[in-house]
């Protein structure tokens, strides 16, 4: 019975009452797959907010005609990174009720006209039962960072990080993997000076440009030597060969022989930080595959151009984890954390237009 609830649209009213009459360990009896999906036809506002006020563990996904997509920016008017989770710019929908604005995922937000709303629940229910303690963790990262500032939220990203990295998950994804070799480069990043710009190039293509260990230290001592240098007034972020990034090198997964040292290094030497204290306009250059990190990082900066190729992707669940390189900060605070949480609970890949429309990228345009 429990599964078959987890996958059923239930009335706010009820969904409430339900959570309201049982403990948090009761409800993982009842929600093996911790998802609860809510009707939002005729749904009370205060029903709704009185629901998600009590934070349950689990993923409350809004279903139904309660809410709409917002209308889609234009080129040049996406968010930025500056207005935050829960008022994401005009590019990033709102809500019709308030309220619904603390569920998880809105399905009306996320899917476009014509879309199959069943095939998205069951995407939602299989994924979150696959992976249901990185799915919790995931939502509850985004519910806290309308709350947080940036640089709070990446330590609270990297706290989830490293525990999901001692979990049984990521475990068992790790042990399937066959070995590979990690393929080093003399200069991940390269530094060119253009009058008062200076220009940052990811610079492992034969590596997709998979960001390692090498290429966080250079980009991070990079931008500190760029925020210390008043003669420069921006910094763009650009990479060679077909992919802009891949994601996080897969072959130093797991590497890692100390958990909580790995949590103050990620802290201590993160490219989203550096962005975020960066005095200097920073604009991202964006093509092909930019995947996991690939885009988590420049979403941090001030304006974001993507070439009409993009694919974007946050794959991070099916490994056991959230995303690690600031997704939960950077691309929350451009599209909302309904559209984020999908983006990671689903791993949809994004093409231009909608990550256009969505307020991810500010611009779509050739590369130069």
């Amino acid at each position: 019975m429990s599964m078959a609830l987890g996958a059923q649209a239930l009335p706010a009213g009820s969904a409430l009452d339900l959570v309201r009459s049982l403990s948090p360990a009761d409800l993982a009896d009842v929600f093996p797959t911790p998802i609860l999906l809510v009707d939002l036809a005729d749904a009370r506002p205060d029903e709704v907010a009185a629901l998600t006020a009590r934070r349950p563990p689990l993923v409350l996904v809004g279903v139904g005609p309660g809410a709409h997509a917002g209308a889609g920016a234009g080129a040049g008017a996406g968010p930025g990174p500056g207005p935050g989770a829960d008022h994401p710019g005009p590019g990033s929908g709102r809500p019709s009720i308030p309220a619904l604005a603390g569920l998880d995922v809105l399905l009306p937000e996320v899917l476009a006209p014509g879309d199959d709303v069943d095939a998205a629940v069951a995407t939602l229910v299989r994924a979150v039962g696959e992976h249901p303690e990185a799915a919790v963790a995931l939502v509850g990262l985004l519910r806290m960072a309308g709350r947080l500032e940036p640089l709070d939220g990446l330590v609270a990203e990297s706290l989830a990080y490293s525990t999901l990295l001692a979990g049984g998950d990521f475990a068992r994804w790790l042990a399937a993997r066959p070995p590979r070799e990690h393929r080093p480069v003399a200069q991940p990043v390269l530094t060119r000076r253009d009058g008062d710009r200076l220009v940052l190039t990811f610079n492992r293509p034969e590596a997709r440009n998979a960001f390692d260990t090498a290429t966080r230290d250079a980009l991070v001592a990079a931008l500190r030597a760029a925020a210390a240098d008043d003669s420069l007034t921006e910094v763009e972020l650009a990479a060679t060969g077909p992919a802009f990034g891949a994601g996080g090198d897969l072959t130093q997964f797991g590497t890692a022989p100390d958990l909580a040292r790995a949590h103050l290094v990620r802290t201590g030497a993160s490219a989203g930080a550096e962005i975020v204290r960066c005095p200097h306009r920073t604009v991202a250059y964006i093509h092909g595959a930019c995947v996991g990190a690939g885009i988590e990082i420049p979403a941090f900066a001030d304006r974001v151009v993507a070439a009409p190729d993009v694919a974007i992707q946050l794959p991070e669940l099916r490994l056991g984890l959230v995303p690690g390189a600031g997704g939960t900060v950077s691309v929350t605070r451009r599209v909302g954390r309904h559209r984020a949480a999908w983006m990671v609970l689903t791993g949809t890949f994004l093409d231009a237009s909608t990550a256009l429309r969505w307020g991810l990228v500010d611009e779509v345009a050739a590369p130069r």
